[in-house]
């Protein structure tokens, strides 16, 4: 093992990655003292189906995601990982997250109200939270190193830490995945909000597309049918776990507290449902 995130964990397989999604689950910045069970399987799955549909824009970092494919030495683990493990090309990443937003939510909005801008771009008067944008927006945020929140910086500032041409270049890269993937959840009768993406150098190949991509941890999924500017929407993602740690009035400080049976029942029916409603298929845990 070389890295351990809130969710996923990252171990060294000679020259490549395995990239391995847990149950876990975490909110207010804390992993939780309960999991979400096959959490970490819908989210590898979730991301598999987009890198596939987002191939044509951008190449990723997958080399495969069949455990039968996977070098010797990790065989006698695959019923730990099947399902939820990808076998990934190392990169050399990008300190900097790229968000492309279509709708004012999260800390946009806030922003948004304190100074009708977000990440320094100026946006029209009147809008409301969730409201849709005009046109779909880069707004580029620091990596957290220490578990911390990432803070949103504007793109002058994305351009010093990376360079104006690969700012640039991600910038188009970012925005292109969002109009491609918005799109596609628009035929499926979701809003695609907001999403994040990282970006990573392969050598030898390029610019890739890495980590996971457009799950509900990483992106606001609303239903289009029921969509309504003017206060939060409901969305495919913890917001179940959020309500409930709000309701008992967690401090937001360690050790973080475990979840009601109902409230991981209703979570993973949550993701469950994402997953359906993107792919067309069901998932069996």
């Amino acid at each position: 093992m070389i890295a351990r995130g809130k969710v996923r964990d990252l171990y060294a397989v000679g020259e490549d990655l395995l990239l391995v999604a847990t149950d876990r689950i975490s909110a207010f910045d804390h992993v939780l003292g309960s999991g979400i069970p096959g959490k970490g399987r819908i989210l590898t799955q979730i991301s598999l189906f987009w890198f596939s549909l987002l191939g044509e824009v951008v190449p990723n970092h997958l080399i495969s995601a069949d455990v039968r494919e996977f070098p010797a030495m990790l065989q006698p683990y695959a019923d730990q990982i099947e399902g939820r493990s990808m076998l990934v090309k190392r990169a050399r990443m990008f300190p900097v997250e790229c968000v492309a937003r279509g709708y004012l939510a999260g800390s946009g909005w806030k922003e948004y109200q304190a100074t009708g801008t977000v990440c320094g771009i100026r946006l029209p008067e009147g809008l409301q939270d969730g409201s849709k944008l005009p046109e779909p927006i880069f707004t580029p945020a620091t990596k957290s190193q220490d578990g911390a929140h990432d803070e949103n910086i504007p793109y002058e500032q994305a351009e010093a830490i990376l360079g104006a041409g690969d700012a640039r270049e991600l910038k188009r890269l970012t925005l292109a995945l969002y109009g491609r993937a918005a799109a596609h959840a628009e035929s499926r009768g979701l809003i695609l909000a907001d999403t994040k993406f990282e970006f990573g150098r392969v050598d030898g190949g390029g610019i890739v597309l890495a980590d996971e991509a457009l799950t509900p941890d990483s992106s606001r999924f609303w239903d289009g049918a029921s969509w309504k500017p003017g206060g939060a929407q409901p969305s495919f993602d913890k917001q179940f776990v959020r309500d409930y740690l709000e309701s008992i009035r967690w401090n937001k400080q360690a050790p973080a507290p475990g979840l009601p049976d109902e409230v991981v029942e209703r979570t993973q029916g949550k993701y469950l449902e994402a997953f359906r409603s993107l792919t067309g298929r069901d998932l069996q845990l």
